[in-house]
């Protein structure tokens, strides 16, 4: 692929397109979009795991006292399940864009789009194992706090939803850099 690379490249040439391949276009480029496509896979679906988990907890706990509401206390579960969605969806986007050889920027682009939707995925994650957990523990005690619950629970996922609306934006923009064509 990088055949006759030499010849085009002169480092005693202070040219820039002769130098495209080399500093704009390096080898490692697509590592950052690879990166970018594993962060926003693995951060979210820990978020997601750990919001699951934590209001798993709660519902299972809650469910002694009152097995009646175990259907209606599967709401935190559900929502922090939709945030590996988020990390699935930029995952795929970035990696369909990976190709060799790739901008610097597309790469760097790409990691921070990655890492917008999975560290923004994982703290709605722990926000909805938390105040699911709580939320449905109280919500056994005291039915009327159930909405109470569902509205934090949208705020805190929410917060998945703003890290996703900016990788999306992010990923749009990482195709504004020149390619690197070889002359």
């Amino acid at each position: 692929m990088f055949d006759g690379l030499e010849s085009v490249v002169d480092p005693f040439d202070h040219n820039l397109l002769n130098y495209k391949m080399s500093e704009l276009c390096p080898a490692y480029a697509p590592f950052f979009g690879a990166m970018g496509c594993t962060a926003a896979i693995v951060f979210t679906s820990l978020g997601a795991a750990y919001g699951t988990a934590k209001s798993g907890v709660g519902i299972s706990a809650m469910g002694v006292l009152r097995p009646d509401l175990m259907m209606r206390n599967v709401i935190p579960v559900v929502m922090a399940g939709i945030i590996a969605i988020y990390g699935l969806v930029v995952s795929v986007l970035i990696s369909g864009d990976l190709k060799a050889p790739m901008p610097l920027y597309t790469g760097f682009i790409q990691l921070g789009a990655g890492l917008s939707v999975g560290l923004a995925g994982l703290a709605a994650g722990f926000a909805i194992g938390i105040v699911g957990d709580a939320g449905v523990r109280g919500t056994a005690q005291q039915p009327r706090l159930f909405v109470g619950m569902v509205l934090i629970l949208i705020f805190a996922e929410v917060l998945g939803l703003y890290g996703l609306i900016v990788a999306l934006i992010l990923n749009t923009r990482a195709s504004d850099t020149p390619g690197c064509d070889v002359q």
